[in-house]
């Protein structure tokens, strides 16, 4: 059998909020119960699988002796590698206070699915900040309230809360920042937490990783009303398998359990992050190396003369504003080879780029490639 989270709960578990915060719907909601739920061993003839095997050749990732019986459906419950992230993370959490998701954004849309009600309900966000919040929002048909971030990407916490309607169900807090770089303070999330805010606090850490600010994980044993957002993508390297998570109160994460399609995350992805977070080694090694890398490139830029501001960064990449021709010097790079991102067209981003740190190799080819172009498009300007 499958077994379900046994894992006892925190002795200072209260009741959440999910039941007074929930669209009615889906609190009533009896889930999908899965052939997986009741047997997982034995002769099982009760999922209209394919016994005979799979039919992909072998590879490095299916090798010849299918360990992993993918002819059969997996556990839709991930215990073992919850149990191993709630090891990594600390805070005090367990297994039932982790959702484990297709990446972050599968998280992001179930919360509006559970929480809001289309066409009545809204979110509240903080440009400039990670896109996808918005598009889920429009998907499910939920409004969007923005605060924008101060010039130098702080929260405006009074003009939030001020913002606040009972429609607000949501609150997204992007910590370190996308495209901003800059982490959250820790104190800012939990005066938010504090405040007569009714709703949800989602605070997206994709790459807490990568910051000195310390992961709002730790307040989520205090504060029913914070959920974080977590992902394999970026610190860990493994952006290939889509994997996240989800922490927070057991109530809301059984609600995001109750809701997810049954086997959302598949065999081969679960032993990917399950060997992933028994090689933490290797995690802080690598983070090591993209931090020094970081440190050179951001030096790097700052002495070149048309670069107007490289911004701190808490991240594994970093916004840097030129004094003009952005948009231009990010099309011509990429029609040469090497693609950084445009920024320019976000919030208080004028003329800026965002640039990943990459290896060694890929920094130095992008900087050199960057004055090359930066130089080219300002001469050929000059003499129009």
């Amino acid at each position: 059998m499958c077994a379900a989270d046994s894992s006892p709960p925190s002795n200072k578990q209260k009741t959440g909020i999910a039941a007074s915060l929930a669209r009615p719907n889906i609190l009533a909601l009896h889930p999908y119960r899965c052939a997986r739920d009741d047997y997982s061993d034995g002769i099982l003839l009760d999922a209209n699988e394919n016994a005979i095997g799979p039919t992909s050749l072998p590879t490095n990732s299916l090798p010849n002796n299918n360990s992993l019986v993918l002819e059969r459906y997996p556990c839709p419950y991930q215990i073992p590698l919850k149990e191993l992230y709630a090891a990594h993370r600390g805070g005090n959490i367990g297994s039932k206070n982790i959702f484990v998701g297709v990446g972050s954004d599968e998280a992001i849309d179930l919360l509006m699915r559970i929480f809001c009600k289309p066409g009545e309900d809204a979110i509240m966000t903080t440009p400039p900040t990670y896109g996808m919040y918005k598009v889920c929002a429009n998907i499910n048909d939920v409004g969007i309230v923005e605060v924008p971030l101060t010039e130098e990407f702080d929260l405006r916490i009074t003009e939030m809360l001020d913002a606040v309607t009972d429609k607000v169900k949501l609150m997204f807090i992007c910590s370190p920042g996308n495209p901003t770089c800059k982490a959250i303070p820790i104190d800012d999330v939990k005066r938010l937490a504090e405040s007569p805010y009714k709703g949800l606090i989602v605070v997206d850490e994709a790459y807490v990783d990568f910051s000195t600010e310390e992961s709002a994980i730790k307040l989520i044993e205090t504060y029913p009303n914070i959920l974080v957002l977590q992902t394999l993508s970026k610190a860990f390297g493994l952006a290939g398998i889509r994997c996240g998570f989800a922490i927070g109160y057991d109530d809301i994460i059984q609600l995001m359990n109750n809701v997810k399609a049954p086997y959302n995350v598949n065999k081969l992805t679960s032993e990917v992050a399950i060997n992933a977070m028994k090689n933490i080694s290797t995690l802080e090694k690598n983070i090591k190396v993209l931090l020094d890398q970081r440190e050179v490139v951001a030096k790097e830029l700052k002495e070149m003369d048309f670069v107007v501001k490289v911004y701190p960064s808490d991240s594994n990449f970093l916004l840097v504003r030129l004094k003009k021709l952005s948009k231009d010097v990010y099309k011509h790079m990429a029609d040469n080879g090497i693609v950084v991102r445009y920024r320019g067209s976000e919030m208080h981003c004028k003329e800026c780029l965002r640039i990943t740190i990459g290896t060694e190799k890929e920094n130095r080819a992008c900087l050199q490639l960057l004055t090359k172009t930066y130089k080219e498009l300002a001469a050929a300007t000059a003499n129009c």
